[in-house]
């Protein structure tokens, strides 16, 4: 994983705004996985502006959202759908049929699961996914779990995540207490990930998704295992990764600094040993690190 620690919110905005700007510019037609909430607002902004200014043209783009309230119209404000309406696709050229958020209304959970899924994969899948992290590692709604799930699927939301996002209803009852999102599997099969993280109240976890054991219970922290996976991270949230950052750079592992032949090469030919230096004096659980990703 390439790691780019920015200034502040702003700066990362403008960071990530360029990487997926560059993608639209290379392949006009390529398909973005596209996130919510409230870190990619300024990301979306940059993109208007950019367009606004004649620099951007989304009208062969494709989008995919990461997840959906179950439950919610498309027009209730704080469906997904009408989020992406209200940030990003009312103000560019992207084409509606282009646009694709998972069906919160559909009473058939399976099929509409389904359904997302074969869209995917009839585009031709997902050239860049876009991220956000929650404060318990989860990705979408991918929550803390015993195993990471694979394709799109219907998920019951943690009293954690409820709690969070109850701030953008009128009461935690409000909520919906499940969603649709894309599984750990379609985030993976995407060619590119970036994830944006912002704010000193994310610096835990970040430091145990970018240098911890690779574990369901900490969602995002398969991210480490994608072959081009790029964070863009202000200060405030990297803060607490100093310590560990240097070891590092120290230890020749340019896993987290944009050469993965050294670590991760080095551990597909020395399994544990190396695979423990991989993740930095944490040995892997059973079946998280080696015995999965190594070694089959």
């Amino acid at each position: 994983m390439e790691i780019y620690v920015t200034k502040d919110y702003q700066e990362m905005s403008e960071a990530a705004a360029d990487i997926i700007a560059d993608l639209v510019a290379e392949k006009p037609g390529c398909v973005l996985g596209l996130a919510t909430g409230s870190t990619p607002e300024g990301l979306y902004a940059e993109l208007v502006r950019r367009f606004e200014e004649g620099e951007l043209d989304f009208s062969r783009v494709a989008t995919f959202n990461l997840d959906e309230y179950r439950g919610l119209d498309p027009q209730h404000e704080q469906s997904y759908r009408y989020f992406m309406q209200k940030h990003l696709f009312d103000h560019v050229n992207v084409r509606p049929e282009n646009t694709h958020v998972p069906n919160g209304v559909n009473p058939d959970a399976d099929a509409a699961c389904e359904a997302y899924e074969a869209s995917i994969l009839l585009a031709g899948g997902i050239d860049l996914q876009l991220l956000g992290l929650g404060h318990n590692g989860h990705i979408g709604f991918n929550e803390p779990a015993d195993e990471f799930t694979k394709e799109t699927n219907c998920v019951d939301l943690t009293e954690s995540t409820i709690q969070a996002n109850s701030r953008l209803f009128n009461s935690a009852d409000e909520v919906p207490r499940q969603a649709y999102t894309m599984g750990i599997g379609t985030i993976m099969a995407a060619k590119q990930i970036l994830l944006v993280v912002s704010g000193e109240d994310k610096a835990d976890i970040v430091r145990e998704v970018f240098f911890g054991p690779v574990t369901p219970k900490v969602p995002a922290s398969i991210l480490q295992f994608h072959p081009n996976a790029i964070a863009v991270v202000d200060e405030a949230a990297f803060s607490k990764c100093g310590d560990v950052a240097q070891v590092a750079e120290d230890c020749g592992c340019g896993h987290h600094h944009g050469d993965d032949e050294e670590c991760c090469g080095g551990a597909h030919e020395h399994g544990d040993e190396d695979c423990r230096r991989h993740h930095h004096g944490n040995p892997p659980a059973e079946g998280e690190c080696c015995g999965k990703h190594y070694n089959e």
